[in-house]
């Protein structure tokens, strides 16, 4: 068995080396905490993706700046891969603040 925390830590590392989301690029585009957000939204999507309402679809609901497409096919994800991708999310979103405090 694999624990959460390590596949949370090889979904942030697929993050950064395989989708190239470096945490300069999360400081420049996520400014206003997107990532903590996102995984939020991602959390509180229906545990089942049939049951997904229409609002899940709707622009809205869509973190600002991020790709429509690639957000869709992560709120469809069953809801443990959900929270794994949440998981990774928090983890870039602390990156982020920690990469300001350290370059203010």
């Amino acid at each position: 068995m694999k624990l959460g925390v390590h596949r949370i830590f090889e979904e942030r590392n697929e993050q950064i080396f395989k989708h190239n989301y470096s945490i300069e690029r999360d400081v420049k585009f996520n400014g206003n905490h997107e990532l903590g957000q996102a995984a939020a939204r991602l959390l509180f999507t229906p545990a089942d993706a049939e049951e997904t309402t229409d609002l899940m679809h709707e622009d809205i609901f869509v973190p600002k700046g991020w790709n429509k497409d690639i957000w869709f096919r992560m709120v469809n994800k069953t809801y443990e891969e959900r929270l794994v991708i949440a998981g990774a999310l928090i983890a870039a979103e602390l990156d982020r603040l920690q990469y300001i405090k350290e370059n203010s």
